[in-house]
C-alpha cells in the first residue's frame, strides 16, 4: 500500500487552491455594455476602431475558471499517483525455473528477521545470519546447473580509514565478517560484476528492509542465475557484507584486501531509506554513462532520477551508502538503489518482513536480475575504464521509462534552449513600440520580471516566519502524521501570498493596464525567469537543469502556437485547450518529482536532531514547489476578473488550520499499528569516570541519557515520564572532548538538546580495559604514546590535544589524524565475534614545558546486545515510555584520562 500520495495530492492542491475563487472577465459583448475605459499598453479597448473578427468566446460565469485549473491540476496529480502504483497494484506472475520468485525471496526474508536484531559482534549476526547464508548457498550450489561454477569465501577482515561523512572521522574494524560468493563460467571469468547487500541491522530493529530484503533477492537471483544452462561472459560476486550499520566497514574490508575484488568493474548496491515500495537509483558512475545505460535498456520497471543523485550527494541527507566506498577506495562505478517508500518507520522495531508487499520484492528483483544479467554478459564490462566519459543525466517518465543522455550532450540542448528563449524574448523587447501605445515592452518586461521574483521572496519570507512561530511555540512536527496539515498551512500561506502581491499589483501599479497585455507581459516574465535559471544551472554543471530545459522548451512552444489567442479578449476555447496541453508535460513532471521528494524527505524531518527546525524546512520545499507550479499561471491572476474569493478561502484555511495546529490539536507521532509514525528516543545509561593526570578520580556519576532524535526533544514525553524535563539537561563538560559524552558517532552538532536522568552505577560484566604500553620521545619535540584495548564489540575514542599540543600522526586510517566538527578527534571502532585486543599509537608534537599534560584521551564502551545491554534502571524506565515513541537503549561507560 503506497503512502506517498500525500505529498503530491498536497502540492496539487496548492495549486488548485490558487484556482478556487477566480473569475473569468466578461466576454467582449458584456464589456461592450460596461464601456470600460481605454487602456493601454496593449490592444486598443472594445470601443476603439479595431475590433478582430467574431470568435466563440466563452461565456462562463463568474468562478468558473477556477474549476477549469483545479480539475486540470488533480487530473495530472492522478496520473503522478497512478504512476506511483501501477507496478505494485499487479500480483507477481507465477515464476518459471528461470524465473525470479519473490515467493522464495520472501521465504529468505522471513527466516533473516526471525533471527532477531543482528547487531555486529552478536552471535546473532556473527554466526546464526552466516550460518544461515552459507546454508542457503550450499542448498543452490546443490541444484546449479553444470554450465555454472559456484566458489564461497568467509572472510573476517581488519582495517581502519577516515570519511568525511557526519563530520568527519575515522573508523577501525577488527574480524567483521563478509559472505562471498562467486558465480562465474565454468571456465572461469577474468572479469566481474558485484552486488552488494548487508544482513546486519541497527540494535533493537529485525532490519527488514534494511537490509535483509536485499540480501533475499540476492539469494533469489543467485539461485535463477545458478539453475540456467545459458553461461555467463563474466563473474558476478554476491557480496553479503556483515557491518554495513558501523558505518560502511565490511565493504571497506572487502574492496580494500580480498582477494576477488581485483576482479570487479561494476557494482550494484541494494540499500534502504525506507520499507518497500520501488527502490530508486539515486547514484549511478561516477561518469560511466554505459552502467546508466545498461539500466535503461534492462531494468523492467524502471525508477531513477539524477535529481535525487544531486540532492543525496550534496548531503542535504545525512546518510551514506556502501556506494561512497566502493568508488572512494576500489575506484569502481557503479549503481546504487533503495527503496524509500514509509521511511517513518526505518530503522525502528516496525521494521518487519511482513511490511514489505510481496509485489515489491517481485519488482526489485526483476529490475536488479535483468541488469545483472546485462552487465554480465556485456562487452563493456571488461573494458569499463575507457568507457569513462563524464555524467549523464537520467529521469524516468512516470516509472514507463527512462530518458538517459550524456551530460555534454544535456549541456548543448540547455543552452540551445536558453538561446532560443532569449533570442525570442530579445525580439519582442527590441520591436518598436507601436502607434497609439504608452510605455514599451522591454520595461513592462522588466518590471514583471522584478514583481514575479519579489512576489517569491515575499511568499518564501512570510511562509517561514510562519513556520518559525510553530516551532517557538512547541507546535513543530504537526504535519508528521498528518501531512494535509502542512499543505493547508503553509500550501495555502504561499498561494495567498503570491495571489495577494499581485492582486495589489493589478489593482494600484496596473490600474489602466490592457489585460490580456499584462498577461503576455507575465507569461514572458516567468519564461526569462526560466530561462535564466537554465543557464546558471548549466553552467554550474547541474544535471538537474533538464527540469528547467521542460519548463522553457514546452511553455515556449505553447506561447509561439497560440500568440495570437493571448491577444484576443476574453477566454476562448482553443486558447485554454492549447495553454493546457502546453504545460502538461513540464506540470505532470513536477508533480512526479515532488512526489518522490515528500516521500523521502517528510520522514527524514523525524530524525534529523534537535537543530534543525523541520517546520521550516518542509515550509521552504512546500513554498519552492508552490512558486515552481505557480510560474506560468500568475498571467492568470491579470486576466481573471477577481481573485477576491480564491484569496479569502485559502486565508480562511490558513487561519483555520493555523488556530488548530496551535491549538495542539494535530499530535505528530502515530502508534497506528498498520501505518506507525514513531517518535525516536535514545536512551544510553552511562556512567561516567574523569583521571586527572595522575590517574586518580577527579569526577565521577551515573544516569541515563537521553536524545530525542527530532526538534520537539522531549516535551510530549514529560507528561508520561515527568522526572524527565528541562531541569535536568546535560551540562557540557568543557574540559573533555565530545563534552563529556558517550556519543557512538560524531553527531554532537545535531543533538545540542539532551536530558541526563540520575541512575545507580553501570557495572558491566565485561568491563572495557585502557592501558598505555609506552611512552617513546620522537624528533622534532614529538611524543608517542602507545594503548592498548579490550571491550565490548563497540567502542567511541575521543582525542583532544591539550594547549600547545597537535596531534600530528596516529597508526588510524592513512596516518593522517582527521578532526570531526569542533576540532576534537573521533574514532569508531568495532569487532567481529572474537578480536584481540586493539593496539593503536598517537603522536603529538609538544611544547617544552606540559606540566597539565599534552593530550586528553576518553574511550566509551557501547553494549548493544547481551547480558551487560539494558539494566533494570533503563527497562523500568523504556517500559514507562508512551506506545507512539521507538526508544531504543543500552548500557554504555565512559572514561577520560589525561597523559
Amino acid at each position: 500500500r503506497l503512502r506517498g500520495g500525500r505529498a503530491a495530492h498536497g502540492a496539487a492542491m496548492e495549486r488548485g487552491g490558487d484556482t478556487g475563487g477566480w473569475r473569468l472577465r466578461a466576454t467582449a459583448a458584456q464589456r461592450d455594455r460596461r464601456q470600460p475605459p481605454p487602456r493601454e499598453d496593449g490592444e486598443r479597448g472594445t470601443g476603439g476602431k479595431k475590433r478582430g473578427g467574431r470568435r466563440l468566446l466563452l461565456p462562463l460565469p463568474e468562478a468558473r475558471g477556477a474549476p477549469l485549473v483545479l480539475l486540470y491540476l488533480l487530473g495530472l496529480r492522478a496520473l503522478a499517483q497512478v504512476s506511483h502504483r501501477q507496478l505494485l497494484s499487479r500480483p507477481p506472475a507465477a515464476a518459471g525455473p528461470r524465473d525470479f520468485s519473490a515467493h522464495r525471496a520472501r521465504g529468505y526474508l522471513d527466516n533473516i528477521t526471525a533471527i532477531g536484531p543482528r547487531t555486529v559482534g552478536s552471535p546473532e549476526n556473527e554466526v546464526l545470519a552466516v550460518n544461515y547464508l552459507l546454508e542457503q548457498i550450499r542448498g543452490i550450489e546443490r541444484e546449479s546447473t553444470d554450465a555454472h561454477k559456484i566458489s564461497v569465501d568467509v572472510q573476517r577482515p581488519t582495517g581502519s580509514f577516515s570519511i568525511d561523512f557526519l563530520g568527519g572521522f575515522t573508523s577501525y574494524y577488527a574480524n567483521i565478517t563478509n559472505v562471498v560468493v562467486k558465480l562465474e563460467p565454468r571456465s572461469g571469468a577474468e572479469h566481474a560484476v558485484l552486488s552488494n547487500c548487508h544482513f546486519d541491522s541497527v540494535p533493537n530493529t529485525p532490519g527488514a528492509s534494511d537490509d535483509a530484503v536485499s540480501c533475499a533477492v540476492m539469494l533469489e537471483i543467485l539461485n535463477t542465475l545458478s539453475k540456467s544452462s545459458e553461461s555467463l561472459q563474466h563473474a558476478v560476486i554476491f557480496l553479503f557484507n556483515g557491518a554495513e550499520e558501523n558505518i560502511l566497514q565490511a565493504s571497506h574490508g572487502f574492496i580494500t584486501q580480498h582477494e576477488w575484488a581485483k576482479s570487479i568493474r561494476a557494482f550494484i548496491n541494494l540499500e534502504a531509506a525506507g520499507v518497500g515500495g520501488k527502490e530508486l537509483v539515486f547514484q549511478t558512475g561516477p561518469e560511466n554513462p554505459w552502467l546508466v545505460q545498461a539500466y535503461v535498456v534492462a531494468a523492467k520497471h524502471p525508477f531513477a532520477s539524477v535529481v535525487a543523485q544531486e540532492i543525496f550527494q550534496s548531503g542535504i541527507i545525512p546518510a551514506d551508502t556502501d556506494f561512497r566506498i566502493y568508488r572512494d577506495f576500489g575506484n569502481v562505478p557503479g549503481i546504487d538503489l533503495a527503496f524509500i517508500e514509509n521511511g517513518y518507520i526505518y530503522h525502528t522495531e516496525y521494521d518487519t518482513s511482513d511490511r514489505i508487499l510481496t509485489d515489491s520484492i517481485q519488482r526489485a528483483g526483476d529490475n536488479i536480475l535483468a541488469v545483472l544479467k546485462y552487465l554480465a554478459t556485456s562487452e563493456k564490462l571488461a573494458k569499463s575504464f575507457e568507457y569513462r566519459h563524464g555524467n549523464v543525466v537520467f529521469f524516468d517518465i512516470l516509472g514507463l521509462f527512462v530518458l538517459a543522455y550524456p551530460a555534454r550532450v544535456g549541456t548543448v540542448m540547455n543552452y540551445i534552449t536558453a538561446a532560443v528563449a532569449f533570442f525570442y524574448l530579445s525580439k519582442k523587447m527590441l520591436q518598436p513600440k507601436p502607434r497609439g501605445k504608452s510605455g514599451n515592452f522591454k520595461k513592462k518586461l522588466l518590471t514583471a520580471f522584478s514583481l514575479t521574483l519579489t512576489s517569491w521572496v515575499c511568499t518564501l519570507v512570510a511562509v517561514l516566519m510562519v513556520a518559525m512561530f510553530v516551532s517557538i511555540i512547541g507546535r513543530a512536527l504537526s504535519w508528521y502524521t498528518h501531512f494535509y496539515v502542512s499543505v493547508s498551512l503553509y500550501g495555502t500561506a504561499a498561494a495567498a501570498k503570491l495571489i495577494l502581491v499581485h492582486m495589489l499589483a493589478k489593482k494600484f501599479f496596473y490600474k489602466n493596464v490592457n489585460e490580456q497585455y499584462l498577461g503576455d507581459v507575465f507569461f514572458d516574465a516567468s519564461l526569462m525567469i526560466w530561462s535564466i535559471a537554465l543557464a546558471v544551472m548549466t553552467q554550474m554543471g547541474l544535471c538537474s537543469a533538464f527540469i528547467c530545459t521542460l519548463w522553457v522548451a514546452f511553455p515556449l512552444l505553447t506561447k509561439l502556437m497560440i500568440h495570437k489567442e493571448f491577444s484576443q479578449k476574453g477566454a476562448t476555447i482553443k486558447f485554454i485547450v492549447m495553454y493546457m496541453l502546453g504545460m502538461f508535460v513540464p506540470y505532470l513532471y513536477m508533480l512526479y518529482l515532488s512526489w518522490t521528494v515528500f516521500e523521502m524527505f517528510t520522514p527524514v524531518m523525524g530524525r534529523s536532531g534537535s537543530e534543525i527546525p523541520p517546520d521550516m524546512v518542509l515550509a521552504g520545499f512546500i513554498v519552492i514547489f508552490t512558486m515552481i507550479l505557480s510560474s506560468y499561471f500568475i498571467n492568470f491572476i491579470y486576466l481573471v476578473k477577481s481573485t477576491k474569493t480564491t484569496l479569502v478561502t485559502l486565508t480562511t484555511v490558513f487561519v483555520v488550520t493555523l488556530i488548530l495546529v496551535c491549538s495542539g490539536i494535530f499530535f505528530p507521532y502515530s502508534s497506528d499499528a498498520a501505518n506507525p509514525k514513531p517518535k525516536r528516543v535514545f536512551l544510553q545509561h552511562t556512567s561516567r569516570r574523569f583521571h586527572d593526570l595522575d590517574g586518580n578520580v577527579v569526577k565521577s556519576d551515573s544516569g541515563i541519557w537521553i536524545n530525542g532524535f527530532d526538534y520537539n526533544g522531549i516535551s510530549h514525553i514529560t507528561p508520561h515520564v515527568p522526572e524527565i524535563n528541562d531541569t535536568i539537561r546535560t551540562p557540557c563538560e568543557e574540559q573533555a572532548p565530545f563534552c563529556g559524552l558517550p556519543w557512538i558517532l560524531p553527531v554532537h552538532f545535531m543533538f545540542r538538546k539532551n536530558w541526563y536522568l540520575p541512575a545507580p552505577e553501570v557495572l558491566p560484566r565485561s568491563p572495557i580495559r585502557f592501558k598505555l604500553l609506552s611512552k617513546q620521545l620522537m624528533p622534532w619535540n614529538s611524543v608517542r604514546l602507545s594503548f592498548e584495548v579490550s571491550g565490548p564489540s563497540h567502542m567511541s575514542l575521543y582525542v583532544r590535544p591539550r594547549a600547545g599540543s597537535a596531534l600530528s600522526r596516529w597508526s588510524l586510517g592513512d596516518g593522517m589524524p582527521v578532526t570531526s566538527v569542533g576540532g576534537d578527534y573521533f574514532v569508531f571502532y568495532s569487532r567481529g565475534l572474537q578480536a584481540a585486543p586493539w593496539h593503536f599509537w598517537v603522536e603529538l608534537t609538544v611544547p617544552e614545558k606540559h606540566s597539565d599534560g599534552i593530550v586528553s584521551l576518553a574511550i566509551a564502551a557501547h553494549y548493544f546486545f547481551g547480558e551487560d545491554q539494558k539494566s533494570p534502571q533503563l527497562y523500568a524506565l523504556l517500559e514507562r515510555f508512551p506506545n507512539w515513541t521507538f526508544s531504543s537503549g543500552w548500557s554504555c561507560t565512559y572514561d577520560l584520562f589525561v597523559f
